[in-house]
């Protein structure tokens, strides 16, 4: 809801790849000191109702349920692509629960597809999570053919 991602590349090589996350809506409403920085309230990636939708949506069980020294759950996955050792991309997203199909995608868009990197973020998008059970897709992502095969399997789109 709240996440934002930058990736950085200097003439020079050096790479960072930064997904920050407040969740809701500034955070739990407060500052850390003066510094403009809200606090999180991540807490809602742990499970503290397994089996019932957090505030995004997602169900989880018992696995990622709140306890002293845990980590919880977490989609961000700022990325840092090599070729022949050098730094090759610099990609990340924001977007919850699409987070990882999002970098993926552009990843995947610039690799095997070969776009640059402009045309790999405005590429259309799709998701699909386990629940709620339907794929998400932004238009121009499938053809009409492909999406009437694949609801012909059984899969529903939204």
């Amino acid at each position: 809801m709240h996440t934002t991602h930058y990736s950085v590349l200097d003439a020079k090589g050096n790479a960072v790849s930064v997904t920050y996350s407040i969740n809701y809506l500034f955070g739990v409403g407060m500052m850390a000191g003066n510094t403009g920085f809200f606090l999180n309230n991540t807490m809602d990636d742990f499970t503290s109702k397994p089996g019932v939708p957090n505030s995004f949506g997602l169900v989880q069980g018992h696995v990622n349920e709140i306890q002293p020294g845990k980590i919880p759950l977490s989609s961000m996955v700022p990325s840092i692509v090599l070729k022949h050792g050098k730094v090759f991309m610099v990609t990340g997203s924001p977007g919850g629960s699409t987070i990882i199909s999002s970098t993926l995608e552009s990843i995947l868009n610039v690799v095997d597809f070969g776009m640059n990197m402009q045309q790999a973020v405005d590429a259309p998008r799709m998701h699909m999570q386990w629940y709620p059970d339907a794929i998400f897709v932004e238009p121009g992502y499938l053809t009409p053919t492909t999406q009437a095969a694949l609801e012909k399997m059984g899969y529903s789109f939204k």
